[in-house]
């Protein structure tokens, strides 16, 4: 059962390379402050600029140091089935708990076209998480497309990030109570979970691990009153983190903790000023500055 806070992890670059010892200090530091799981190389991992060999070592890295301690779903996502299955099979090999697989970008399949892809990636044998965000693909997976799905043994749940909250009790009555819907936004993760969901997968956790796990325990233990709670604290670090892109505004709050640096390979630049300073009033609103 993947629950909870699980924080979509960042990859820590020094000199352009990846860096795998701050790699592994970021993986104890999130499960130190209660993080429920772990997702490596997703689109907040800067994925689209890892190369496959550096995607394979970030995963095998986090999955060997992390050490059963917590759940790890590695990010596996291509809008290229065939590369989309060495993903999922190369994580397989490393010992991810299950892989994210996005909804193709770009070339815009077919609700059929969809089936196949993740029925392709299904087959590898390892759990997969459908990763529905079609702000970003430009293909929404369909309810209906989702529940077909679901009767594969590996679908076992989804990332949803359409942040229409409608669809988890939606997809909970066409895919089963037992499918795992995870937030994939964190603005909304309260009533993400209070309409049938279990947990996100979350950016702001990068820099709030533990007042995001916290919050996702209270939601998860029908405490909606104490989860509203931390939702005003970490509400205005939602939003900051989210005024440039959310990997960058992560990697500035958690270079405010001294916990890793800013650095993030191009396209992606550094922030504005501006944003700098909502980041930085948004940690001390939420109690992680003073």
């Amino acid at each position: 059962m993947f629950k909870g806070s699980l924080p979509a992890l960042v990859t820590p670059f020094t000199d352009g390379q990846v860096d795998l010892d701050a790699l592994k200090k970021l993986v104890d530091w999130h499960i130190d402050q209660g993080s429920h799981g772990l997702v490596p190389v997703g689109t907040t991992g800067e994925s689209p600029t890892l190369t496959h060999a550096e995607h394979d070592l970030v995963v095998k890295t986090v999955v060997d140091h992390a050490a059963g301690r917590v759940k790890v779903i590695a990010g596996a996502g291509s809008n290229n089935t065939a590369e989309t299955v060495r993903l999922v099979q190369a994580a397989k090999e490393a010992g991810a708990d299950a892989a994210l697989v996005v909804t193709p970008y770009y070339n815009k399949p077919t609700q059929a076209g969809l089936i196949a892809h993740f029925t392709a990636a299904a087959d590898c044998g390892l759990p997969i998480i459908i990763y529905n965000i079609p702000g970003r693909s430009s293909v929404d997976m369909s309810v209906a497309t989702m529940a077909e799905l679901a009767k594969h043994p590996m679908i076992v749940g989804v990332k949803d990030a359409t942040g229409d909250l409608a669809r988890v009790p939606k997809q909970r009555h066409h895919c089963g109570a037992d499918f795992i819907q995870l937030s994939g936004e964190d603005a909304t993760a309260l009533g993400f979970n209070a309409h049938g969901g279990v947990g996100c997968i979350s950016v702001t956790a990068n820099v709030a691990p533990k007042l995001c796990a916290e919050f996702q325990e209270a939601t998860l233990s029908g405490d909606y009153a104490t989860a509203l709670t931390y939702l005003d604290r970490l509400m205005p670090l939602h939003e900051a983190i989210f005024m440039e892109p959310g990997l960058v505004g992560a990697k500035y709050g958690m270079s405010l903790l001294g916990i890793g640096n800013e650095e993030v390979r191009a396209p992606l630049v550094g922030l504005t000023d501006g944003t700098k300073a909502a980041i930085r009033d948004g940690m001390v609103h939420a109690g992680l500055l003073n």
